[in-house]
């Protein structure tokens, strides 16, 4: 099986070698240079997620745009595929457009390749998903998996055949080998070797399951075995596909030759959606035959089964069912009558863990906190889908389950009403991980439909109107922010929690310092810290007077100095980093204002390294523009435009935009814009902003900023008659290559680049390659 760790392409790194399957990727690379979408179809367990990786990262020299993954194997509700996806490509949802609209302004202008695996139980909404994102973007190309096709016009079909005898062979060889070195396919076991691979259909799945056991038994008495197996489930499922019950069989004899804790481990781990760590196990998982005490060495004995793969990563391992071994667990929870219990087990424990990180986000271990919720994207999903009462979406009984299993044990077969009173304490919860890891569209929508099904006056309520109002003003969006203040200031009174009614206040001040409103955005903010300082909240105080210190910056009050350093001074002393970059910023501001551009960019340089270590594009274009103002006063206004580029493409892919900031911020804008052009002209201008746009995501643009990195391929205005592919197909001539080098380098058919070579020369009116290759270089 698949053992992973993330490389920085976005996709798994195997821990295993990849047997077999050369002829298909060859063709499916082919096929993806001029087929737009195709789908690997086939059954569970015949290896359409391995294939589908290996071509990807085999493609990624012919995608400059990226090569991005996007599991949806965790995600029940076909609501929330936009949203993951979002994340999976890199897109920080923080605009109140549709998260939709965003992905498809992301995607128009560049060439990628993203990867939707496991959309058999939400087919719809990845057709609708697929559907807009190849009509935004003419270079994206989609590579799906799934059991059943889309169903688009221009989808390609591609199914995935089991591995031919040779190569099941051969790999039953090359994963038995690790645990049992000696092991050797030779004339005494190669007839065996035959019988156990063509009676389990040549699936790579049941392949590998068959081979943990190899450490064991001997070939013949595994093909004994499984032959057993196969006699029973076929005289009590003639209904089911030849791959189903063959891969039904495989993961049955596993179940079996399981200890009765190991099947009781293994079908409660199966409530978790995309992997867990530890803590998650001992928490959710443990009780009633499974004592804390046992848990670690049932799970490396289950690891040792390769029905449990570990994740290596930096620092904690996370663990994770492969999915048919997922669901056919799931299956077995359902029939003992325990998925009630674990689900709710699941919600309390990551309703405890995003409560805990709340309480601690005021410390040093903001960015720790934010990479444990990234990790745990596909549980918190789950646990608030669990929470509201939302079903599971109805899928295609899996393979792994047979198909004998009904729908509701594979969908998970919850009937029970939910929290919502629960749901609506973890999505309040979640507010940093909504705000600074990039997931504002998604925590608006878990916290308006929270709320919506919540609508008793509790004091749950009134932290989560909070939350939402919070979410919507770093959105901008005042309107929705100050309905929701509204509603929370009346419930916080007749509650008497005047913690939520402080917060209240200085949410106020938020929203009047975004309006421009000096008098009350000072007012409510004061307010704030001094409701907080007389309840001892000192987070509160801390918290508020950072706010404060940027309201007091921002209108140039003469108390800022003072209430600013006492703010950082305070963050300092916590180890605070996230509200410390913010703080900067506004400083920096003010020093550029002062007349002071030394001080002014040490200042904001300072911020954009601190947020580094986040997902807030938003942040970092504001800082990145101030930059821009920076540089454009000390006179160097080509590199002030490439910033003004570079924010502008921050804000536009994380569906913003300058219009929506506040006004200060649009005033000082517009005029450095108008100090670029009238500098430069209108033509480089119009250059330096394209550089600047160029720059992909908030990683580069820092980088950039910070003067670490340089754009590799700046996009200089071009008058070259010739189209981006043809310009490629150019230059790799230049180079000497044949028109069969050349296909296999940009993926594409010979026929296409031998169209390509005859348009070249008929628009350059040469009649030879060598002309070409001359004019490319002189040009």
């Amino acid at each position: 099986m698949i053992s992973t760790t993330v490389t920085e392409t976005g996709l798994p790194a195997s821990f295993t070698s990849f047997v077999g399957r050369q002829q298909e990727m060859a063709e499916l690379r082919r096929l993806l240079g001029s087929a737009r979408l195709v789908t690997l179809a086939g059954a569970g367990g015949v290896g359409k997620t391995r294939l589908a990786l290996e071509t990807a990262v085999a493609s990624l020299k012919a995608f400059p745009g990226g090569v991005r993954l996007v599991d949806l194997a965790p995600v029940h509700d076909p609501v929330a595929v936009p949203g993951v996806a979002a994340a999976a490509l890199g897109l920080t949802d923080q605009g109140t457009r549709p998260v939709l609209d965003q992905l498809a302004a992301y995607v128009s202008e560049r060439r990628m390749l993203v990867v939707l695996d496991n959309c058999e139980h939400l087919v719809d909404a990845c057709a609708q998903l697929a559907q807009r994102l190849l009509t935004a973007a003419a270079e994206l190309r989609i590579l799906a998996t799934s059991r059943e096709p889309l169903a688009l016009t221009g989808e390609h079909v591609f199914p995935v055949p089991p591995l031919d005898p040779a190569e099941a062979a051969e790999l039953l060889r090359d994963r038995t080998q690790p645990a049992r070195f000696d092991f050797r396919i030779a004339e005494a076991n190669e007839a065996a070797v035959a019988r156990l691979c063509m009676g389990l259909d040549g699936l790579p799945l049941a392949i590998e399951l068959a081979a943990c056991r190899l450490r064991t038994l001997s070939v013949e008495q595994v093909v004994e075995r499984l032959e057993d197996r196969f006699a029973l489930l076929t005289t009590g499922s003639r209904t089911a596909r030849p791959h189903q019950r063959t891969l039904r069989a495989a993961i049955d004899w596993s179940w079996e030759l399981c200890t009765p804790a190991e099947r009781l481990l293994w079908r409660r781990l199966s409530v978790f959606a995309g992997g867990f760590a530890l803590d998650a196990v001992d928490g959710v998982c443990v009780g009633d035959g499974v004592g804390a005490r046992e848990v670690v060495d049932l799970l490396d004995r289950l690891v040792a089964q390769s029905l449990v793969e570990r994740a290596d990563t930096e620092d904690t391992p996370r663990y994770r069912l492969l999915e048919s071994i997922r669901q056919y667990g799931w299956e077995r929870l359902v029939d003992s009558g325990e998925d009630q219990l674990l689900r709710r087990q699941h919600l309390d424990f990551f309703l405890a863990l995003a409560e805990r990180h709340h309480q601690d986000w005021f410390g040093p271990r903001q960015a720790e906190i934010l990479a444990r919720f990234r990790a745990e994207y596909g549980n918190l999903l789950a646990a608030l889908e669990y929470g509201a009462g939302t079903q599971p979406s109805a899928s295609e009984p899996d393979t792994a389950a047979g198909s004998e299993s009904t729908p509701a044990a594979l969908e998970g077969g919850v009937s029970g009403s939910g929290d919502p009173q629960a749901t609506l304490a973890l999505a309040a919860a979640l507010v940093d991980h909504w705000v600074a890891g990039g997931f504002l569209g998604e925590g608006r929508r878990q916290l308006e439909r929270a709320l919506a099904a919540a609508p008793e006056p509790t004091p749950v309520r009134a932290r989560a109107l909070v939350a939402a109002a919070y979410v919507a003003q770093v959105q901008y969006d005042i309107t929705a922010a100050n309905q929701w203040l509204d509603e929370a200031q009346e419930l916080t009174e007749w509650l008497g929690d005047r913690v939520a009614s402080a917060d209240v206040r200085g949410h106020r001040g938020v929203s009047a310092l975004y309006q421009g409103q000096q008098e009350a955005a000072l007012h409510h903010l004061e307010q704030a810290v001094a409701a907080h300082t007389t309840l001892g909240h000192h987070v509160g105080v801390l918290e508020w007077r950072g706010v404060l210190a940027i309201a007091q910056i921002a209108f140039g009050t003469p108390q800022a100095a003072e209430t600013a350093r006492q703010a950082l001074a305070a963050a300092e002393a916590h180890g605070e980093r996230y509200a410390r970059a913010h703080l900067l910023m506004v400083l920096g501001r003010r020093a550029w204002v002062l007349g002071e551009p030394a001080e002014a960019k040490e200042l904001t340089v300072s911020a954009l390294s601190i947020l580094q270590s986040f997902r807030d594009p938003t942040g970092v274009a504001k800082m990145i523009e101030q930059l821009a103002w920076i540089t454009a006063s000390d006179g160097d206004h080509q590199r002030a435009g490439r910033l003004l580029g570079a924010a502008r493409s921050l804000l536009r892919d994380a569906g913003t935009g300058i219009t929506m900031v506040e006004p200060l911020v649009k005033e000082h804008h517009a005029r450095c814009e108008a100090e670029v052009l009238d500098a430069l002209g209108r033509t480089a201008c119009e250059q330096a902003l394209a550089y600047g746009g160029a720059i992909d995501g908030p990683a580069q643009a820092i980088a950039y900023a910070l003067e670490t990195a340089t754009v590799v391929a700046a996009p200089a205005v071009s008058t070259s008659p010739l189209t981006r592919r043809e310009q490629q197909v150019a230059a790799l001539i230049t180079r000497g290559m044949t028109n069969r080098r050349i296909a296999a380098e940009l993926v594409l058919s010979p026929r296409t680049v031998d169209s390509h070579v005859d348009r070249i020369l008929t628009k350059l009116g040469f009649s030879s390659r060598a002309q070409i290759a001359a004019w490319w270089t002189a040009n």
